[in-house]
């Protein structure tokens, strides 16, 4: 008898008070949603929606989609500058139960690979029950950099909490599970 695989929830957050009140499109989530289609050969569902920048928007946003839409992994995009309204590292760490912060260190040195500015990013990564929190960039075009870079270790992290099992192309990511 084959087990059937339960396709993964991935939560694809937005955080811009731009794009949420409509002032222009998003294109960081359609980035990232482009980028796990690329990746990912196992089963998955996205969950996506734009909220503000703000701590409260910013922690509840990942709450709700862990909490009651049941995602495994929540990408978030926006809101990771030195910029007053810029509080997505402290909404998600609001939101986490364990924060992972080997995320944001490989995420940040592979950014300065692109541009000097990278060093003011304060992207982030936690645990929430069961599920991932990874800040990505807000510029689409680093989106799929960044994504690159982290995806390796993201599969096995989830395995390890416990999340829907996520297989990649290897071709386009070898995702690192120990033997």
């Amino acid at each position: 008898m084959t087990e059937s695989v339960r396709p993964a929830r991935i939560g694809i957050l937005t955080i811009s008070d731009r794009a949420s009140s409509g002032v222009y499109g998003d294109e960081s989530g359609p980035a990232i949603r482009s980028t796990l289609e690329e990746i990912l050969t196992s089963p998955w569902e996205a969950v996506a929606c734009i909220v503000p920048d703000g701590l409260e928007s910013v922690r509840d946003a990942p709450v709700d989609l862990v909490d009651q839409g049941g995602c495994d992994l929540v990408l978030t995009t926006g809101g990771t500058g030195p910029a007053p309204r810029d509080l997505t590292p402290e909404g998600t760490e609001a939101a986490c139960e364990r924060m992972m912060p080997g995320f944001g260190e490989l995420l940040r040195r592979r950014s300065l690979e692109q541009v000097p500015t990278a060093i003011l990013s304060r992207q982030t990564a936690g645990i929430r029950g069961k599920a991932l929190i990874v800040n990505c960039p807000g510029k689409p075009s680093s989106i799929r950099v960044s994504l690159m870079a982290v995806f390796p270790a993201i599969p096995y992290c989830i395995d390890l909490i416990g999340a829907a099992r996520l297989e990649t192309d290897r071709t386009v990511v070898q995702a690192f599970r120990p033997t």
